[in-house]
């Protein structure tokens, strides 16, 4: 079976770097290694990897993958997909771009958008080089998947060269981009990013307030794993009533009414419109 052509654009970036290492030996894909720049150019060239022109990659690709910043998606699809052959298929690997309308109109391409979900908190790892992996390629992880325009055989296409990308891949879930977009930006960052940023600054605070470093640290690991269990029901377990009543009158103290709005369509919309613009968008 002819090997499936794909062009990494991106290549000595970091994800780029990491789906390169991992597909630079799949016997079932022949890999274009495509950068930019003398310093790109170099960190293929140190990694052994021979990198390829950018005409040689739009010639000859069938699928096209971009590990490029969201902010460049919109003027290098611009340059690329025009070119590209009929029937090609191109992989963005965030919803931004692709939710606020940065990738140019083409009906005989596909479109497929994939994300990784990264190693899971609770997990079953037995290797202490997998249990020290958080972002995935050594601990096992989920990821997702949209197929955004193109023929249905194009979804099974994409989830398999997603799943070497990203591999050791467990699940695939297959969504829409516009859910896509709501779990990142606005759940995974909007919302539990700025809650995780706000706990490392109450342990600082508490560090501050005297509190010795390692024993702010432990008290804060061994209660999070804990709390973890028991909110999303990985134990049997209760929160005490004292602790519901301290998170009650924490969300009125801490949290803004309404702060669900941050999941309406349009405010979906002004996050991915703010990544692929580099700006800030919540007023």
């Amino acid at each position: 079976m002819p090997q499936t052509k794909v062009a990494l654009f991106g290549a000595a970036g970091k994800i780029g770097t990491r789906i390169a290492e991992k597909m630079r030996d799949d016997d079932d894909y022949h890999m274009l290694f495509v950068e930019t720049g003398d310093a790109g150019l170099a960190r293929l060239r140190d990694r052994g990897l021979t990198p390829a022109s950018q005409r040689d990659a739009v010639n000859e690709a069938e699928i096209i993958v971009f590990a490029i910043p969201d902010t460049l998606i919109g003027k290098v699809t611009g340059e690329i997909v025009p070119q590209l052959q009929s029937g090609a298929m191109v992989i963005l690997l965030d919803p931004a771009a692709p939710h606020s309308s940065e990738l140019p109109q083409r009906e005989d391409i596909a479109y497929f958008v994939t994300h990784p979900c990264h190693p899971p908190l609770i997990n079953a790892e037995e290797t202490p080089e997998a249990r020290a992996d958080f972002w995935g390629g050594t601990a096992k992880q989920n990821i997702v998947c949209a197929l955004m325009q193109g023929p249905e055989t194009a979804y099974a296409q994409g989830e398999r060269l997603a799943r070497c990308m990203f591999a050791p891949v467990m699940n695939a879930h297959r969504i829409t981009v516009e859910q896509m977009a709501i779990l990142e930006p606005t759940m995974a960052e909007t919302m539990i990013l700025t809650c995780q940023v706000i706990i490392k600054e109450a342990i600082e605070e508490a560090i501050r307030r005297g509190v010795p470093r390692e024993v702010a640290y432990d008290f804060a690991m061994g209660h999070m794993r804990v709390n973890i269990g028991i909110l999303f029901d990985y134990i049997d377990a209760q929160l005490s009533d004292g602790a519901k009543l301290a998170v009650k009158r924490a969300k009125e103290y801490i949290f803004q009414p309404e702060w669900e709005k941050v999941f309406e369509p349009e405010n979906v919309l002004a996050e991915v419109r703010a990544i692929v613009e580099g700006r800030g968008s919540i007023k």
